[in-house]
């Protein structure tokens, strides 16, 4: 297994105990993996408060903040990874970063422009299903998309699952969903 250097970005929860941990899970697999803080030490109780944060800080300087925490290792290649909010944040700099080994995307995604190419780009998305975020159309688009663009897609989808199920401090917490997550995410970075 190659080591993987990972950058992965929190939700609009903020950078808690469960980024932190997931972190861990995937450092004890061998990868490096860097956390960076979007909101700057500020935590969320609640997703209002947490979309509240989001808007005072705001799109630019958030995607500004993301960019400057990965360039010191893009260089390398970087697999980027987030969850919600962060990856969202992960699969735009994926798609503008030539050099990305993949993309890993928990309970998230986002717009992809026209132009976007991900030749042979390796993306898996774990989801909720149904998700609050995330509708059924959506995703078909984005799928197609992803795939218009050249990425190699995986969607796993959670029947019954809460939209953050990987996340125990929370109430859509949803143990076996979070699990099967994982241990499919870490099987998919041991194959890259």
């Amino acid at each position: 297994m190659d080591r993987m250097d990972i950058m992965l970005f929190h939700s609009t929860y903020g950078l808690r105990p469960a980024v932190e941990a997931a972190a861990e899970r995937l450092r004890a697999a061998g990868h490096l993996v860097h956390v960076p803080d979007l909101f700057e030490g500020r935590t969320a109780g609640t997703v209002e408060e947490g979309m509240a944060i989001k808007e005072e800080i705001g799109k630019d300087e958030l995607l500004k903040r993301a960019i400057l925490a990965a360039a010191p290792y893009s260089e390398r290649g970087l697999l980027y990874a987030g969850f919600s909010f962060g990856a969202s944040v992960a699969q735009t700099l994926a798609l503008g970063d030539d050099k990305a080994r993949g993309l890993l995307l928990l309970h998230g995604t986002s717009d992809i422009a026209e132009s976007a190419t991900a030749d042979d780009l390796p993306v898996q998305l774990h989801i909720a299903d149904p998700d609050p975020f995330e509708s059924h159309d959506w995703l078909t688009s984005w799928y197609l998309r992803m795939g218009k663009a050249g990425a190699d897609v995986e969607v796993y989808r959670y029947p019954g699952a809460g939209h953050l199920y990987t996340d125990p401090e929370l109430p859509d917490f949803d143990e076996r969903a979070a699990e099967q997550t994982w241990a499919i995410a870490l099987a998919f970075l041991e194959s890259l």
